[in-house]
């Protein structure tokens, strides 16, 4: 089986998130939730009710509007809150080893249309 889950806009980055970490407890713990929330508002309207049962591959196209921010800030924090919310809604048991075997980002410029698609392929 082979889904795409498509996130329009784009996530906050790592600095974000550490700077807001940095600043509060509370506050880091806002930015991730904030994230995680528009990830599962995506999965729940173009996955529905989807459990993946077999471990998964997975495969991150990252739209950016420009090129202002360093790719590994954006995929690093994005990945987790995306991962953390494919496991939250079910979709995943786990985002451990057993789980998810690998991953591939990939990265271009779109300024009209910013957004992260997500190809997850059972292995």
């Amino acid at each position: 089986m082979v889904v795409k889950l498509m996130i329009p806009g784009k996530l906050d980055n790592l600095n974000d998130y550490i700077t807001a970490c940095r600043t509060n407890q509370y506050k880091g713990a806002k930015v991730k939730h904030k994230n995680e929330n528009r990830v599962i508002q995506a999965i729940y309207e173009q996955l529905g009710r989807l459990r993946i049962k077999k471990p998964v591959y997975m495969t991150y196209a990252w739209y950016e509007p420009n090129k202002r921010r360093d790719l590994d800030n954006v995929s690093s924090f994005g990945r987790k809150v995306i991962q953390d919310a494919l496991v939250e809604t079910r979709v995943l048991e786990n985002d451990g080893w057993k789980n998810i075997v690998g991953f591939q980002d990939n990265f271009y410029i779109d300024a009209d249309n910013p957004r992260v698609e997500v190809v997850i392929r059972e292995v």
